[in-house]
């Protein structure tokens, strides 16, 4: 018997040259784009074609807000491409609040985005309101109290949720058993598919020397639960966009291999960085606060209600249960992770209900093959 091996690899360059994944071989992709007319990322996008930087400088919003997307689209049609036929695709996106031309003016990036992947033949799913907490005391923008001159602040982004075709299929005994694996928790899903999060957002300072001075990074938390929701163990989830490498981190915690693509090269150093003891003991912190959680939900839920209600029982995390499609779930911490190459990282596994020195091994080998 062998534990499971996650792999999880890394590609610099322009993300929407890849033609180093094969065909339908991704389950997943998770990502936050560069938000278009957001002038942080200004030069990102000038570098992908002058005729942006032209028309920022010209104050030609709606024209460099079009090229901007353009150049998107490249990689929403490589994404069709990798993707499975019942994959899904989690896009993290704000729109955005520019003055050109001394006219202040919303740039809608989601329903943009909506529109190219509608013409690639995805399905629209119900979207998530993104809502950041914010503790600014001013939030009107315009003349304060004044009618007719102020404007609303944006406070939350979109998920944008696509599916490629129709409903994936589980179709063999082992993809069966490790959907059921994968399963989360009754409560855990009450929260997770609602249309609304309230997530807190970070600001992520770039700590190594030559990258940029700061990242657009999601919280861990987002694409922990996109993963969670949308893909089973030993899939493959992509980032296009990888930045400090949220993503992978959060795919590693959920015993999913994953790929990435970043333009800035150093912001490989970033990752690695965070794939260090301490970096390992914050993600394993995420797992075991799941099953406390849990854990005091069949508390409260025990005291509160019918004494009759929870049911069901799982054997592997010895606790009670919500429903049948819970007694599968199982739950491993991240054990080591190790950098094979400047490119390439394995993470392996241990069961968080034994005593590492008294392990068993897992029965299964999850290794991606020709990435």
């Amino acid at each position: 018997m062998s534990k499971r091996i996650t792999l999880h690899k890394i590609v610099t360059g322009e993300a929407q040259k890849m033609n180093w994944i094969k065909d339908q071989s991704v389950h997943l992709v998770v990502t936050s784009p560069p938000y278009p007319m957001i002038e942080m990322w200004d030069d990102i996008f000038s570098g992908q074609n002058s005729g942006i930087e032209k028309a920022v400088k010209n104050n030609q919003g709606q024209l460099a807000f079009e090229l901007i997307h353009q150049e998107l689209d490249l990689v929403w049609a490589e994404i069709e491409r990798v993707l499975i036929p019942g994959g899904f695709v989690c896009i993290n996106v704000g729109d955005a609040t520019r003055t050109m031309n001394n006219e202040f003016s919303l740039f809608p990036n989601h329903s943009r985005i909506i529109s190219s992947f509608l013409k690639l033949g995805f399905s629209n799913l119900p979207n998530i309101i993104w809502r950041k907490q914010t503790n600014a005391p001013n939030k009107f923008m315009g003349s304060g109290m004044l009618p007719a001159g102020a404007y609303v602040t944006l406070e939350h982004e979109w998920i944008l949720l696509f599916r490629k075709g129709g409903k994936r299929l589980f179709r063999t005994d082992v993809e069966k058993q490790i959907r059921k694996e994968s399963a989360f928790f009754w409560e855990e899903r009450n929260i997770w598919f609602s249309d609304l999060w309230d997530v807190k957002g970070v600001r992520q300072e770039i700590n190594y020397p030559g990258t940029r001075k700061r990242s657009g990074a999601f919280p861990f938390e987002i694409p922990y639960r996109l993963i969670n929701m949308y893909s089973a163990k030993s899939d493959v989830v992509l980032d296009p966009f990888l930045g400090t490498g949220t993503t992978l981190l959060a795919a590693m915690a959920s015993e999913r291999s994953s790929l990435g693509m970043e333009i800035d090269k150093s912001m490989i150093e970033e990752f690695s960085g965070r794939t260090d003891k301490t970096g390992i003991e914050q993600i394993n912190k995420w797992i075991q606060r799941r099953i406390v959680q849990h854990e005091n939900f069949v508390e409260g839920r025990t005291k509160n209600q019918a004494k009759n209600e929870i049911r069901h029982f799982n054997s592997f995390l010895n606790l009670p249960v919500m429903t049948s499609q819970e007694t599968g779930i199982q739950f491993s911490l991240i054990e080591k992770i190790d950098q094979a190459s400047d490119h390439y990282f394995l993470s392996s596994y241990i069961s968080p209900q034994r005593d590492p020195a008294e392990r068993i091994p897992e029965q299964k080998t999850v290794i991606l093959k020709d990435l």
